[in-house]
């Protein structure tokens, strides 16, 4: 739940009625109560919501990404959830291209759209554009995914450190996707993805929006993060994660995130299991600090 429920709704209502031609947007890091709200406003407002998590997307990942309940989902259709298979690609470009879709579609239907979720460089790539870097080479793509095969992922990472420190900076070594799409901009243009994007720069709007977080003590933060792990660990997270893999999709890139890459540690024996629940909230922590540091210079309403 969130805190002071009532008067966080009542104040991102009162945004959203404000500004009624602009795309409401619930962001923050993870565990601060986003889809709670967005389900509360989608609510009051006839709306519904498009999921921006580069997890919940997928279909099958769907304990250890806090995807919405039954009962959510009864008071508000969410769009851009379990949307695609474990194995298909999708990056933020090919998101905010279904996103804008879905979008209109909803808004055809006389219903507000409301965007939420942490991954905050779709929410980016939705609201601003994105560099036009060169397109995508598969013969590129496929020695990366032989590189990573072999070497593992980290591989990759490394040698984007030694050529674009910027970009590897920000991305974690796990993320298949980004650190490839980073390298293969260098090794078509010989120039950094990270100097493409400060050319951008992100600073003008292509859809006018307004964007909502919630501010949650750190403290309480830390606790409620640790409570929805030992939630989801009850609930069958391990299971989960051991049913996906026997179905072929252990090398699905949501198998690599914050909490997934854990339990599938634990499931290898490289992480004990008694040690599992501590390991998922250091990782949790650390990826929420990225999180909050991709919103310091947004313009964005705390709640």
């Amino acid at each position: 739940m969130i805190s002071n429920g009532a008067s966080v709704v009542d104040r991102a209502l009162g945004i959203a009625r404000s500004h009624p031609d602009d795309l409401l947007v619930v962001v923050g890091p993870t565990a601060t109560g986003k889809t709670a709200l967005a389900v509360a406003l989608a609510e009051n407002l006839g709306g519904e919501v498009i999921g921006a998590d580069s997890v919940q997307i997928y279909e099958g990942f769907d304990i250890g990404s806090g995807k919405p309940t039954a009962a959510e989902l009864s008071v508000a259709p969410h769009h851009l959830v379990s949307a695609i298979r474990p194995m298909d690609p999708i990056d933020a470009a090919s998101w905010a291209d279904a996103a804008a879709r879905t979008i209109d579609e909803v808004r055809s239907r006389g219903r507000v759209p409301i965007v939420c979720g942490g991954t905050f460089l779709w929410v980016k790539a939705l609201l601003f554009g994105l560099a036009k870097a060169p397109a995508a080479n598969a013969d590129i793509r496929a020695a990366h995914r032989i590189l990573a095969a072999r070497q593992g992922r980290a591989a990759l990472h490394v040698r984007l450190s030694a050529l674009d420190p910027q970009s590897a900076a920000r991305l974690h070594p796990n993320d298949f996707v980004r650190v490839s799409r980073a390298l293969e901009v260098w090794e078509i243009t010989a120039r950094p993805m990270s100097e493409w994007q400060r050319e951008h720069g992100f600073n003008k709007a292509v859809r006018p929006a307004q964007l909502v977080a919630l501010v949650v003590d750190p403290a309480v933060h830390t606790a409620r993060i640790r409570a929805r792990v030992e939630q989801w660990l009850a609930q069958g997270w391990i299971e989960e994660v051991h049913a996906l893999r026997a179905r072929g999709y252990g090398g699905a890139r949501a198998m690599g995130s914050v909490g997934y890459s854990q339990v599938r540690a634990a499931l290898d024996g490289t992480l004990a299991r008694q040690d599992l629940s501590d390991a998922i909230v250091r990782a949790t922590r650390v990826f929420a600090r990225r999180q909050r540091t991709w919103l310091h210079h947004a313009k964005v309403s705390w709640l």
